[in-house]
């Protein structure tokens, strides 16, 4: 059985130019899946809030929220590696409670590294968790737990707003984060970014100039059926597909037509 990815596997994909494929997932059943599929970076992101518990913002998640599905992911997967999102308002605090989370996380749940939201004002963070050889995933540009500083999700980095996105990625790659998320800032910009750190990129909604690419499942899957952004490509209608397999279901109880005689126990 191969071995699972490591920390060290991303600095080499950059260096061998070899894109890096991260999905998110929550659970046991789509980390198999997508384990399978050859997923290098299983992503257990805080976007949950979103597409599994329903709200607006990813603001309500807990660290409970995360440990508990991470534990799930990691448990479905063999090869890909997991990271798990630090939730809304743990590295803003002491470089204590910060580093209590995280080692929460890698203790119960088998993850190899955190997820970090923030540039420069997470540095501090950042390093504390670095500097005690916990690995982490930066994630800059477009945050979705500064959503309300943001005034919503928008672009950010356009115009003279792009020295400070750029700035941000150097910071955390200067703290030791071992990769950074780029999310929602315009194309160019995320490749600029991408050629001058040496640590890898993963973009969403950053354009193709990224070391890698990350989608929600549920987006990629076309399971959601809320808000869709520009960026996201469905590769399956998946709603319309559990639409009809459901709606089959229902009228073939209804009718009386199963279960029949091949699915049930008959001696």
């Amino acid at each position: 059985m191969s071995s699972r990815l490591t920390v060290l596997d991303f600095p080499r994909f950059k260096a061998e130019n070899r894109p890096i494929v991260c999905v998110t997932a929550y659970d046991y059943t789509f980390a198999k899946l997508l384990d399978n599929a050859g997923v290098d970076l299983l992503l257990v992101g805080d976007s949950l809030g979103n597409v599994i518990q329903g709200h607006d913002t990813t603001l309500p998640v807990t660290l409970d929220d995360m440990i508990y599905h991470t534990k799930a992911v990691v448990r479905g997967s063999r090869k890909a590696f997991v990271a798990c999102d630090l939730p809304f308002g743990y590295c803003h605090r002491s470089s204590d409670v910060v580093l209590e989370a995280a080692i929460r996380v890698l203790k119960e749940t088998g993850a190899q590294a955190v997820k970090v939201e923030g540039g420069a004002s997470v540095v501090d963070s950042i390093r504390a968790l670095t500097s005690l050889q916990i690995p982490v995933l930066a994630h800059v540009g477009l945050t979705p737990q500064a959503v309300h500083a943001f005034g919503g999700f928008k672009v950010q980095g356009r115009g003279a707003a792009a020295d400070k996105v750029l700035a941000d990625a150097v910071a955390v790659e200067t703290a030791g984060a071992f990769a950074v998320v780029l999310e929602g800032i315009p194309a160019p910009l995320a490749e600029k970014i991408s050629r001058q750190l040496i640590i890898p990129t993963i973009g969403i909604g950053a354009g193709p100039g990224c070391d890698g690419q990350v989608l929600v499942v549920y987006d990629l899957l076309g399971f959601y059926d809320g808000f869709k952004p520009r960026f996201v490509k469905r590769y399956l209608e998946g709603g319309d597909l559990i639409h009809l397999a459901v709606s089959r279901f229902a009228e073939e109880v209804r009718n009386r037509t199963f279960p029949d005689h091949e699915h049930s126990f008959n001696d």
